[in-house]
């Protein structure tokens, strides 16, 4: 895998602050974690995917399969797109292909066991509008409309009502997104909602129990004009509109935040300007019912371009597997972080995982380390 669209590529590290170090302050984090203290499972290699791929998805369908597809491939990958795990099996096949090669786009699992793909950037950097939905009883794309903005490095949700709620992100001439659009299953339709109260990209979003919709974070800007976020917007599907909902303690881009069994919002890494040179290995909680923001345990390692690679474990705990070599556990109950055990080194950034059953988690590819997008697949268990 070295055939990499150059102008994809050069687009990719400008818009995301390519590095070359796999983790910066590594060495020292190495030590947080005392000898004599039990790590949370373990990580082992699950073989490689048919193409490397960063900034792709992972979407686990309703039969258990994984569909991970799109992402920054090699050229030659492209027109395959996209390709499914099968955890009894162990082992990747290609299905697809995708309509539209696309990479930091959103895929949202549907209600009635499809995928919808929106946005993302397409071949030579252009801003897509466009969607497909994959179908899994066939294994095929169709075309799905259109967005009613081009987007990519948004986020999407799907809420209660099964709708799909697509936010911010960046469009043509790299224009800063407030707005968001709804898709509706029923219809097959994209139609605008309200906006945000700042555009935003790297943020992240969060479905809460109520139904509503945390957009946490983020930035708008380039290089000497970016401007990092500590706010936090909450959206209301009722209603359609989105207010201020308080501040985290840092501002953060780049970063992850999942639910914790309580309600509450676990926040972790990302960065300040200074992207790799500014990781973050700090983590906060955020309460929806305060709109507040209380400080955590520390990270084992700083992490960031994670976003989406957080995953909630049936017994409570947060498995974090992105944006570092290694994978780490969050415990609610102690506040604390513990490495899980392995010899796999991750590319880290950039990945995707998925929940398989049993409370193992898939990681695959990602990029770091000097390297570009990485096959690599990793299986976790607690």
């Amino acid at each position: 895998m070295r055939d990499f669209s150059n102008s994809i590529w050069l687009l990719l590290l400008l818009s995301a602050g390519f590095s070359s170090v796999a983790c910066h302050g590594q060495v020292n984090a190495a030590e947080r974690q005392n000898v004599g203290e039990s790590a949370a499972g373990t990580l082992a290699s699950a073989g490689v995917m048919i193409a490397a791929r960063a900034v792709h998805t992972a979407t686990v369908l309703q039969d258990g399969r994984v569909l991970l597809a799109g992402g920054f491939t090699g050229e030659q990958y492209a027109p395959k797109g996209a390709e499914v795990y099968e955890p009894l099996k162990a082992r990747f096949s290609l299905t697809g292909p995708m309509r539209t090669p696309r990479h930091s786009h959103t895929a949202t699992l549907l209600a009635d066991g499809r995928v919808l793909m929106a946005g993302g950037y397409g071949t030579r950097g252009k801003y897509l509008s466009s969607a497909e939905i994959f179908d899994p009883t066939t294994g095929t794309f169709a075309p799905a409309g259109a967005m009613r903005s081009a987007r990519a490095g948004h986020v999407a949700v799907r809420l209660l009502d099964n709708r799909v709620l697509l936010v911010g992100g960046v469009g043509t001439g790299w224009t800063f997104l407030a707005s968001a659009e709804i898709y509706d299953p029923a219809t097959g339709t994209f139609s605008p909602t309200g906006s945000m109260g700042l555009p935003r990209e790297s943020h992240v979003a969060v479905l809460l129990s109520d139904g509503q919709v945390l957009i946490i974070g983020g930035h708008r800007g380039r290089k000497e004009n970016i401007k990092l976020f500590t706010s936090v917007e909450r959206y209301n599907p009722s209603t359609g509109t989105f207010r201020a909902a308080g501040d985290m303690r840092v501002r953060r881009h780049k970063h992850d935040a999942a639910s914790l069994p309580d309600g509450r919002v676990l926040i972790t890494g990302g960065s300040d300007e200074r992207d790799d040179r500014g990781q973050y290995d700090s983590a906060e909680i955020y309460d929806p019912r305060t709109g507040k923001s209380l400080a955590t345990g520390t990270m084992q390692r700083p992490r960031y371009k994670h976003s989406g690679t957080s995953v909630a474990l049936p017994d409570g705990r947060l498995f974090i597997g992105g944006g570092a070599p290694e994978a780490e556990v969050y415990d609610p109950a102690s506040g604390r972080f513990l490495l899980v055990r392995g010899k796999p080194r991750m590319a880290g950034q950039f990945s995707a995982t998925a929940l398989l059953s049993k409370g193992r988690v898939l990681v695959t590819g990602g990029y770091g380390g000097g390297q570009g997008p990485q096959a690599g697949a990793w299986i976790y268990n607690p």
